[in-house]
């Protein structure tokens, strides 16, 4: 692995305040690859030899069952996911594919094991990243239960629209049938969920959805820091990267789409 992409890791807060001899042994082993867009990263029950961070692209996650197919998570920079797998060595809950070309950075779970038991800092962080995982599996479990679909929709749009400092106007990156799927809904509800919006303002075109009545469209999405994730108060200092790029470091969590 090139210094330049480890000093370009290193500015995670997973592994900021790690020792130099951390580091050392926590990146012996790892690289940093390239794949193009729809590539299988890793199948439902392989074993987890890596600790995935995805540093560019877009990362679909999902589980499958009999016949059925679901859309768990979409990821995007600077995501971790197979963090719990990697730290219990255990197989992998998801299926990860690449939506778009990623930038994917693959750190040993060996390593990782052998250096949080050696470094206190390093086992904190990664306690804290896991805790995260956990809050955000039950803020989307509570999204999935008490809100409806077009509920669901409005407060997923609304919070791309705040992420970008109040835009009114997002661009799918993904096609509509992953985003019905990530939402819990057929793509027919999803269509159906766009034309019960329109009274709020919400008009769409292709990838292009605007938002023309934010202040209606809010009344109606009702979002609340107990559920949204992007209204939620900063739990740790944010490092480096997430102050030059404006968005946080996150590990994916059940049906929940990364900041």
């Amino acid at each position: 692995m090139r210094s330049s992409d480890q000093a370009r890791a290193m500015a995670l807060p997973l592994f900021a305040g790690v020792s130099p001899r951390t580091t050392r042994e926590l990146f012996v082993g790892a690289f940093l690859q390239r794949f193009p867009a729809g590539t299988t990263l890793l199948m439902e029950g392989d074993p987890v030899d890596f600790l995935y961070v995805l540093l560019d692209g877009i990362v679909e996650l999902q589980g499958a069952w009999k016949h059925r197919e679901t859309t768990l998570a979409v990821l995007e920079p600077i995501s971790t996911f197979n963090l719990a797998a990697a730290v219990l060595d255990a197989q992998a809950l998801a299926t990860a594919r690449t939506i778009e070309r990623s930038e994917i950075l693959m750190l040993p779970g060996e390593a990782l094991r052998r250096t949080m038991k050696a470094d206190p800092d390093l086992g904190f962080a990664v306690a804290e990243e896991l805790s995260a995982v956990l809050s955000g599996a039950v803020r989307a479990t509570k999204n999935q239960k008490l809100r409806g679909g077009v509920e669901r929709l409005a407060n997923y749009l609304l919070a791309h629209c705040m992420r970008q400092g109040g835009a009114e106007r997002i661009t799918l990156r993904y096609e509509k049938r992953i985003l019905s799927s990530l939402l819990g809904m057929t793509p027919e509800t999803l269509s159906r969920a766009f034309v019960a919006l329109a009274r709020y303002g919400v008009e769409v075109k292709g990838p292009e959805i605007s938002v023309t009545r934010t202040a209606a469209f809010e009344r109606f999405a009702r979002p609340t820091s107990l559920i949204d994730n992007h209204l939620a108060e900063p739990t740790r200092p944010t490092s480096k990267v997430e102050r030059e790029q404006g968005q946080p470091v996150t590990s994916w969590a059940l049906g929940a789409e990364s900041p």
